[in-house]
């Protein structure tokens, strides 16, 4: 996949959410999410509360940014990066489960897990993966632009983030002495079974973009015309 290097105005851009996310996964880790305000990330960031608002709606979502940290670029990039023999639902797969279960922080995961809110924004992050994704897949099914490849971009952070839910869904009856969630079967396995209900689809866009186009056929036939055969 190639990427065009962004302007000044957009690197700064980059560099002020950076530096929002940064700040507000420091202050998490030090105060606990629940003490930690707005306008203390953004004053720990060196900007104002409103410019803030331009990049986060919430401290949760800033500090599932520094989790998650550009995942969905990372995401998108190894998928287009696969060979093309590979099959599409393999390339996602081993894909999705390298990225999501890549070694995390112990205190970034504990902070996750153990406070609702952010799990939850920790689950709607999935979303990001899609527009990227869909660029990705397009381009391994021939650069159509046809809506099929956000269909099954859009499909596929569905399944990510019902292995997600899944994964960290609270236990029947808590643990009164920690408070801490405790996390339910093998995360890899998880996004494997959710992914493999999609191969089929999967499968099939692929092999519709292997068949010869109505153009494609009508030019052949064509050129078999115009030299007697």
């Amino acid at each position: 996949m190639t990427t065009r290097r962004p302007g000044l105005r957009e690197e700064k851009k980059q560099a002020t959410q950076v530096a929002l996310r940064e700040a507000a996964l420091r202050l998490a880790l030090e105060h606990g999410p629940a003490n930690v305000r707005v306008d203390d990330i953004a004053e720990a960031a060196g900007v104002s509360p409103r410019t803030y608002n331009n990049y986060f709606s919430s401290r949760e979502q800033a500090i599932v940014a520094a989790v998650t940290a550009e995942r969905e670029h990372r995401v998108a990039a190894a998928v287009a990066a696969w060979p093309a023999h590979v099959r599409l639902a393999d390339a996602l797969t081993a894909t999705i489960v390298e990225q999501y279960t890549e070694p995390r922080d112990r205190d970034e995961l504990l902070l996750i897990t153990a406070s609702p809110a952010l799990r939850d924004s920790y689950l709607d992050a999935a979303a990001t993966i899609e527009h990227p994704l869909a660029t990705a897949i397009d381009q391994r099914l021939g650069g159509t632009g046809t809506f099929t490849s956000r269909v099954l971009a859009t499909s596929v952070a569905a399944a990510v983030r019902v292995a997600l839910q899944q994964w960290l869904q609270p236990p029947p009856a808590p643990l009164a002495t920690s408070g801490l969630l405790l996390l339910s079967g093998s995360l890899p396995d998880l996004l494997r079974s959710a992914l493999a209900t999609l191969a089929p689809a999967l499968d099939a866009a692929e092999e519709q973009a292997r068949r010869p186009t109505s153009r494609q056929v009508r030019g052949a036939a064509d050129g078999q015309e115009m030299t007697g055969f």
